[in-house]
């Protein structure tokens, strides 16, 4: 008998793993992706600041996933989603179109944002290129300054502060304090590691973004204030504030909420439509979002194969805050802080001995070659 096929649009963070899990069931995986491996949206002070560090941890080949070799890798762009038809037409790498059918899809397509995160088709050469200008641009900067109060802005700062000691860097931010989502404890340890660093704090300073401007790249100052303050100059702006726009332009518009996101029932579901599931960043599952990083990919898992099998699903039950790495490594090692505030430290050695190499490359992804 044929094996149900489950596509899995979108191989970031989240779609990998659940394209990891799902490959150890008796089903036929294929999963599409717009980069020939994963390039994670994770850590951007550390792929700024250090780039060959980052990409050690979160850019990897999908060939080097041992569990992922039992799933079909297809190099394209999303093209369109036929429900009725249960198909999905992409375009590959190589040109021209094809459709592909699925018993049950997954999306997982996540969003843009800013320069890091972007949704077109990408080749080896272009991740190369994106990453070293990005890092050549801040290394030659004399001041820099991060716009946004986010997690991708805090820790953008104190990493090219530490980084590049004689940086001037500023981040401003639009309330009185940073990490808005986050429990207050984290912003008091943050602020503190700021400091130490000799980051400068603006406080109540929403950037006035020029015409047309969407913070899709590194500009040079002045940058100007909704509410009059005076202009800030820099050699370098980096723009993190937030403006995540969902990757879904492949879907019926009836499969979005408002903002564009893709509408799903508590066991991630798509409402209105057999078969199709969503997961991560592109999900509105919640107000933040948060099913990329609470590791929803193996309930996900779990439903797809009890949706084939006519059983019951589960559902997903986000946290009120957000918790996590919030800085990104540091010289003391790696704090990571619970949805209550307060953070874990992994002492430096143990980061790459025991955090990435166990926990992350065997418990998380079951392997990774080398």
């Amino acid at each position: 008998m044929t094996r149900p096929r489950v596509v899995v649009a979108g191989l970031g963070d989240s779609g990998l793993l659940t394209a990891i899990h799902l490959a150890r069931s008796d089903v036929d995986v294929l999963g599409v992706s717009s980069r020939p491996g994963l390039v994670s949206g994770q850590e951007l002070g550390l792929r700024l600041a250090r780039p060959e560090r980052w990409a050690r941890d979160y850019r990897i080949g999908f060939d080097r996933f041992r569990r992922l070799d039992p799933v079909e890798k297809v190099h394209a762009e999303l093209v369109a989603l036929d429900p009725a038809g249960r198909t999905v037409t992409v375009r590959p790498a190589a040109g021209g179109t094809r459709s592909v059918p699925y018993d049950v899809l997954v999306v997982a397509t996540g969003v843009t944002n800013g320069f890091w995160r972007l949704p077109h088709l990408q080749t080896d050469a272009d991740v190369d290129a994106a990453l070293a200008g990005a890092h050549a641009r801040l290394a030659g900067a004399g001041s820099v300054l991060v716009v946004g109060g986010g997690a991708a802005a805090v820790s953008s700062a104190l990493q090219v502060a530490t980084r590049w000691p004689d940086t001037a860097v500023t981040l401003a931010f639009p309330g009185e304090r940073a990490l808005p989502r986050h429990h207050p404890r984290v912003w008091s340890v943050a602020r503190r590691r700021l400091a130490r660093a000799g980051v400068r704090l603006l406080p109540r300073h929403r950037a006035e973004l020029p015409a047309g401007f969407t913070a899709d790249r590194i500009t040079t100052g002045p940058v100007r204030w909704t509410n009059g303050q005076a202009p800030v100059d820099a050699d370098a702006v980096l723009w993190a504030i937030g403006s995540v726009r969902p990757n879904t332009d492949w879907l019926p518009p009836a499969l979005l909420d408002e903002q564009g996101f893709v509408r799903v029932r508590p066991t991630l579901e798509v409402p209105g439509v057999d078969g199709v599931f969503a997961v991560g960043d592109v999900a509105a599952t919640d107000p933040l979002r948060s099913s990329a990083r609470n590791r929803a990919d193996r309930l996900l898992a779990r439903n797809v194969l009890a949706h084939l099998r006519g059983e019951p699903l589960s559902s997903y039950r986000p946290p009120g805050r957000r918790w996590g790495s919030v800085l990104g490594p540091e010289a003391d090692g790696l704090r990571v802080f619970a949805p209550s505030g307060h953070p874990f430290r992994f002492p430096a050695w143990t980061v790459d001995r025991l955090l990435q190499a166990w926990i992350v490359r065997r418990g998380i992804y079951g392997g990774v070659r080398r």
